[in-house]
């Protein structure tokens, strides 16, 4: 059977990344990192790197730009869309979070996503439907510590959200702390992926410059997260499509990637897809759905 061209530009790039990853790994060793478990993520010429001890900790991250640079990336082209039914609201109520959830189950939508204090109950409304329960971690500022994000995480968990959003610290990643980054994503990783759940990582792109974005991204790549997202929709920007395919050029083909914030229409969502994502967070799901153009509710 042929195949395809986009399947077979697909391949390429993944081999492209594993051999681009494999020299770089090979140079850490000649470097005399050899006694560390490091993991290398690369994209055109950026290469971060996170070294582990023993027992997983991170004790060692960084970024640094090689010379080795990588062929253009297809754009995912998914037709599936999956909309995270959002409701964040520090003003929302009780009755306001179970109709989120009756129209997460009338729609089908991928899941709710809510504030911590609300997950027992939508783990309670939703628990013959399809729709997941999604919390989120660390929200909307990132600035809480390593181990308050995984007290967190893991209460939501016991709570009954099995995706968890976790907003990065996005001041240690500003000042090239990636050490604390790094510990920062993997103290929510293992909880999350201990549980069975998927880790949704927010990186904030609007605070970002294009090279931060790739460093966070890669940094959650190294980490074990199952996406990358834009936004908390809580900040002075929400996604971009530009955004979305840099995040989805740096992670590859086979990472999710969420759009979320500012996703108002379905011509909005259709070219965030367009741009790669395959997750969309939004607080108006239904209208958008039934094809009406909104205005901007996080």
């Amino acid at each position: 059977m042929a195949t395809d061209t986009k399947s077979l530009e697909t391949l390429v790039e993944i081999v492209t990344r594993e051999i681009v990853s494999a020299y770089a790994e090979s140079d850490l060793q000649q470097k005399g990192l050899s006694g560390e478990y490091c993991k290398v993520e690369c994209v055109d010429d950026l290469c971060v790197t996170t070294c582990f001890d023993e027992i997983g900790q991170v004790i060692k991250a960084g970024a640094e730009r090689i010379s080795t640079t990588f062929g253009a990336i297809p754009d995912d082209l998914s037709s599936a869309q999956y909309i995270d039914h959002t409701l964040l609201k520090p003003e929302a109520t009780r009755d306001q979070v179970t109709q989120l959830c009756r129209e997460a189950d009338e729609y089908k939508f991928a899941s709710v996503c809510v504030n911590p204090t609300n997950v027992k109950l939508c783990a309670e409304l939703l628990k013959n439907s399809s729709a997941k329960v999604c919390s989120v971690i660390g929200f909307p500022l990132g600035a809480s510590l390593p181990e308050t994000k995984a007290f967190e995480t893991e209460q939501a968990l016991k709570d009954g959200a099995v995706e968890i959003d976790m907003v990065i610290n996005i001041g240690a990643l500003k000042d090239r702390n990636l050490d604390l980054v790094a510990r920062d994503i993997l103290a929510v990783v293992k909880p999350v992926h201990a549980a069975g759940a998927i880790l949704k990582v927010i990186i904030e792109t609007a605070l970002l410059t294009d090279e931060e974005k790739q460093i966070a991204c890669l940094l959650a790549k190294e980490a074990g997260a199952d996406f990358v997202k834009t936004s908390t929709g809580f900040s002075k920007a929400g996604a971009t499509a530009e955004d979305v395919a840099l995040m989805r050029h740096t992670v590859g083909p086979l990472m999710g990637v969420k759009a979320a914030g500012g996703v108002r229409s379905k011509e909005d969502l259709d070219k965030m897809v367009r741009a790669g994502a395959t997750r969309i967070g939004a607080s108006a799901g239904v209208r958008i759905v039934q094809g009406e153009t909104v205005e901007a509710s996080y």
